[in-house]
């Protein structure tokens, strides 16, 4: 560690002793380009200056163009000249995005400062890169055969968002599809992560779960539906009407009578629309499903039930991470 010697009966001010002995640090490669300044609480009890004026020398660096300050990682010693890249060369998209080329930056300097060369900082960023490319590729969504409506509908979900093809594979299929697989990204739910994820890093391939949407205007809807009604649920996912139906009744209680279809299921669709006030359907398909049904057996109603559609299966938040994952902003 370098050591600051300050002369407190000096006429020269003791910020300026410390500003000159630190910038003679960087000057002579004893803090290279990436390294980390002491913080000023170490400086403090090494040289017993008090911490605010190294804090003000540290300002007087980074005015000067020595040091960068890191919101809370600390001061590091600035590339200097060519040290950061040659601006004589760079490319126009440095100055398009001025902030991302300081972050390569930076991380360039924290990597020689770890003791990589430049032939390895550059290929690990390079490897880096090709995996992502690879991984972005090929979108793979996945669910348990017994709940594949819920891969459905992320299916139909990521493929409007995104506007690229996403493939279903049951999770028992998982292992086999991506053995035959170059790379790829597969993308669940939070519910099926710990599987996925175990079937996909032996191979190489990365998961990213989604987060579900929270049904929270729902559930306050529900609550204020009049007790003793007959309430029925559809949906593609044999899971979310399972969770649905355990939410209901820890709010509700025996207080409402719950009745579940599956899209797909006429017959039990059609029982339910018959017998259902209100209706929740928690996608598009399950709504156009129940509207189909309700015209199917409009003779035997005596007033139609209420209909209530959920938003999006996906939260907003995890449509927006995919986007930036897969390099589709």
């Amino acid at each position: 560690m370098v050591e600051f010697h300050i002369q407190a009966e000096s006429e020269i001010p003791a910020s300026s002793q410390l500003f000159n002995q630190i910038r003679f640090a960087i000057a002579s490669r004893q803090f290279p380009p990436g390294h980390r300044l002491p913080s000023t609480r170490q400086l403090a009890m090494q040289t017993g200056l008090h911490r605010n004026t190294i804090s003000k020398v540290y300002r007087q660096l980074e005015d000067a163009g020595f040091v960068d300050a890191r919101a809370g990682a600390g001061i590091y010693v600035r590339a200097q000249g060519d040290e950061g890249g040659s601006s004589g060369s760079r490319s126009p998209i440095v100055d398009q995005h001025p902030q991302a080329y300081k972050l390569v930056q930076r991380s360039l300097d924290e990597l020689l400062a770890h003791g990589c060369t430049l032939s390895q900082a550059r290929e690990l960023f390079l490897a880096e890169i090709d995996w992502r490319l690879r991984c972005s590729a090929r979108v793979l969504v996945t669910s348990p055969r017994e709940d594949i409506g819920a891969g459905e509908l992320m299916v139909r979900e990521l493929q409007q968002a995104l506007q690229i093809p996403v493939q279903l594979v049951p999770l028992e299929e998982l292992a086999d599809v991506l053995d035959q697989a170059r790379g790829g990204t597969v993308v669940t739910s939070r519910y099926f992560v710990g599987t996925a994820e175990a079937i996909a890093a032996p191979k190489s391939v990365r998961v990213i779960p989604i987060d579900i949407y929270d049904y929270r205007k729902e559930l306050q809807q529900l609550k204020t539906i009049p007790g003793h009604s007959n309430i029925g649920l559809v949906s593609l996912s044999t899971g979310i009407l399972r969770a649905a139906e355990v939410i209901i009744h820890s709010l509700r209680g025996d207080d409402l009578l719950v009745t579940t279809a599956q899209t797909e299921d006429a017959f039990k669709l059609n029982a339910l629309v018959r017998s259902s006030q209100t209706i929740v359907c928690f996608d598009m398909t399950s709504y156009e499903a129940v509207k189909s049904a309700i015209l199917r057996v409009r003779d035997d109603l005596i007033r139609a039930p209420r209909i209530v559609t959920c938003e999006n299966y996906i939260g907003d938040k995890s449509i927006a991470l995919l986007k930036r994952e897969l390099g589709l902003e």
